[in-house]
């Protein structure tokens, strides 16, 4: 249930609808937009539309049938922005996420920030715990690879992206890392998504590989219902009967949950092409469709990279096609 508070509604009008909320059994969130505030009761407990239309300076009672409330445009019409070392997601903004897949050492992740700085990019990725679909593939290097993209990172003046795996991993990830990364198999580990909320950090949440839209929103309410607002989706191609490329990369998905949601939602063309030819017109594609950033694979030697090599992009590929990107944005009236 959603209550929308007239313009100019005081702080002790707003205060007394929250009050009511909690006595009713239900968790208050507070939304301040532009021209209005929006107040979200949420929980399971039956309140009757009349209670709070009574209230001074209500202006609405809106019902919610879907199961998402906190995510949804409804309640914030404005999209959310975030902003990482300069670099934002949302709104008019399509930010650049870059790196390679893996941390692999010392000297290979120093390369890659250095080669990413100088492209303009302002946040790197890099796996230091790989979910593999083998058990004898790279399993990255874990800790030490935290340390060794937090030491690349801070020399080039980087913020850091990578995928945290389990909740004991949590800690580890607060002290090195910038934005937590949800990855796609992970996506519907709600007791992860419990604890993330409690970050005082930003999460990208991935969409699973067979989430439908729903799903995927279903899971960043668990993020936001905890206290963080700061969730980013991320489509990154799902599972379907197509063998020709990796995965299906659902641009549909954008349009829709810019409509459905206030969150940015980036794509990462990498994983969902597998290919390293598609990656290039799919992020074109992908900026057209409307998205507020991109997340691309980009290794020093792709051929020697130790993940997902044939996915990732070379570092004159990526710089030619950040620049084409940076041509494209204006035309569908993004900054970038």
């Amino acid at each position: 249930m959603i209550i929308v508070m007239r313009h100019g509604a005081s702080e002790e009008n707003i205060q007394k609808v929250v009050d009511f909320i909690r006595k009713k059994g239900r968790e208050a969130h507070i939304s301040k937009g532009e021209s209005h505030v929006v107040i979200g009761a949420v929980g399971e407990t039956v309140i009757d539309p009349r209670d709070f239309e009574l209230l001074d300076n209500v202006k609405e009672v809106i019902k919610i049938s879907s199961s998402y409330k906190l995510v949804s445009r409804i309640f914030k019409n404005e999209d959310t922005i975030i902003e990482v070392n300069g670099e934002k997601f949302g709104g008019d903004y399509v930010g650049m996420i870059a790196g390679p897949c893996t941390i692999e050492n010392e000297d290979q992740i120093n390369e890659c920030a250095r080669l990413m700085a100088e492209a303009g990019v302002k946040i790197i990725r890099g796996g230091a715990y790989k979910p593999r679909t083998s058990p004898y593939a790279f399993q990255g290097l874990g800790e030490e690879g935290l340390k060794m993209i937090r030491r690349a990172a801070d020399k080039y003046n980087l913020a850091v992206t990578s995928e945290v795996m389990e909740i004991s991993q949590i800690p580890q990830f607060l002290r090195y890392v910038d934005i937590l990364q949800v990855g796609a198999r992970n996506m519907q580990n709600f007791n992860l998504l419990k604890e993330l909320s409690k970050v005082d950090k930003p999460v990208m949440l991935k969409r699973g590989l067979s989430a439908t839209i729903n799903e995927w929103l279903m899971a960043a309410e668990y993020i936001l219902s905890g206290g963080n607002r700061e969730v980013i989706l991320c489509e990154r191609g799902i599972r379907t009967f197509e063998v020709a490329t990796r995965n299906t990369l659902d641009l549909c998905a954008i349009p829709v949950v810019k409509k459905l949601s206030h969150l940015p939602i980036i794509v990462d063309p990498s994983h969902g092409t597998g290919l390293r030819d598609k990656v290039a017109p799919m992020s074109l594609a992908s900026v057209a469709a409307g998205c507020d950033g991109l997340m691309i694979e980009v290794h020093n030697k792709p051929e020697c990279a130790l993940c997902d090599g044939a996915q990732s992009l070379y570092p004159e590929q990526f710089s030619e096609l950040y620049q084409k990107l940076k041509k494209l944005a204006p035309v569908v009236d993004k900054i970038m």
